[in-house]
């Protein structure tokens, strides 16, 4: 049986393999993909090849690369220790883009009835966006900037709206993403506005309680910790593709700003009573917020491709990345 994997042979170099099924052992599980999510920010970084060679990104990004980390699908069998009763249930697991993947029973979450299967496959940019938000300590009541407007942009604006941040503002160069942004955030493009004017303009003076960098583009960072009040929150929700220099003193000692690192490993790898909030809980509040309607992703589904036009969709990406927010791969 054939197993039809996206691979990055090399930079800006996509292609279709068949490769191997993967054999079960222990309590792992089969299962058939059915959609899976493009990570636009981290498979697009790593496709591109543009990062410094001894960067984590670097380390991480080897060719040839199987992509991939939000796998929508059927449980069509198990491993020897693995719960039978799975079998036949729709299920989200960190799969790369394979027809065929397994993964540790434990390693994958059921994904509820009426949750559709598209909607489903943000989980894990939801629970990056969840953490993030966390991590920044947002309370009620305070303002929040949002740099970048992709698909953690657009989900952070959502979550911080939820978590009753006002106002939510959010900067971005194409007016195509920012017109899919709900209609109670501010939107911002700096091509056309003064962005610090304007956020003092939005918040009345005061500036923001925290802004989020979601761009990956290392070089705004410096203009945008230019948004944060004294003692303000700059939280790292991207992974931004290379070094910044920054004068501490003027961006750090001085106003006294927290800079918060926000990557998704942060999560605590269970629950406890301190921090209850690991992976698995944020995919669990995800699908809970879908269910009851507080969430709705679905305008953010722009692309909808079937498996042997991944290689030129990637190619359109890389020419531009603006274009396009939620590109889900077909695997039926």
């Amino acid at each position: 049986m054939k197993n039809p994997t996206v691979v990055f042979q090399k930079p800006k170099s996509v292609v279709i393999e068949d490769r191997e099924l993967p054999q079960l052992k222990g309590d792992e599980v089969l299962i058939r993909t059915k959609r899976s999510l493009i990570s636009i920010g981290t498979e697009l970084t790593i496709l591109s090849g543009e990062f410094p060679p001894q960067s984590y990104w670097a380390n991480y990004g080897k060719y040839p690369f199987i992509p991939g980390y939000n796998n929508i699908g059927m449980v069509i069998d198990v491993g020897p220790d693995a719960d039978r009763s799975l079998i036949g249930k729709t299920v989200a697991s960190y799969s790369p883009h394979a027809m065929y993947v397994s993964a540790s029973q434990k390693d994958v979450m059921l994904v509820p009835q009426n949750v559709t299967e598209d909607e489903a496959s943000f989980f894990t940019i939801a629970e990056i966006v969840m953490n993030g938000v966390r991590r920044s300590q947002l309370s009620f009541g305070e303002s929040v900037v949002i740099y970048g407007a992709g698909i953690l942009g657009q989900l952070t604006a959502r979550i911080c709206k939820i978590a009753g941040a006002m106002p939510v503002i959010v900067v971005d160069v194409s007016d195509n993403r920012l017109e899919h942004l709900p209609d109670n955030v501010a939107k911002i493009n700096p091509l056309k506005q003064n962005v610090v004017s304007e956020v003092e303009r939005l918040t009345k003076g005061r500036m923001a309680d925290v802004v989020f960098e979601v761009t990956g583009n290392q070089n705004l960072i410096v203009e945008e910790l230019k948004c944060l009040r004294r003692l303000g929150r700059f939280v790292v929700l991207s992974s931004p593709r290379g070094p910044t220099y920054i004068d501490l003193h003027d961006y750090c000692n001085a106003p006294s700003f927290t800079i918060i690192g926000a990557h998704n490993m942060s999560h605590p790898p269970v629950e406890t009573l301190n921090n209850p909030w690991s992976r698995r809980r944020h995919v669990e509040l995800f699908f809970d917020m879908l269910q009851t309607r507080q969430l709705d992703v679905s305008r953010l589904v722009t692309h909808r491709v079937f498996l042997y036009d991944a290689p030129e969709t990637y190619k359109r990406l890389l020419e531009d990345r603006a274009s396009a927010l939620g590109t889900i791969i077909i695997w039926e």
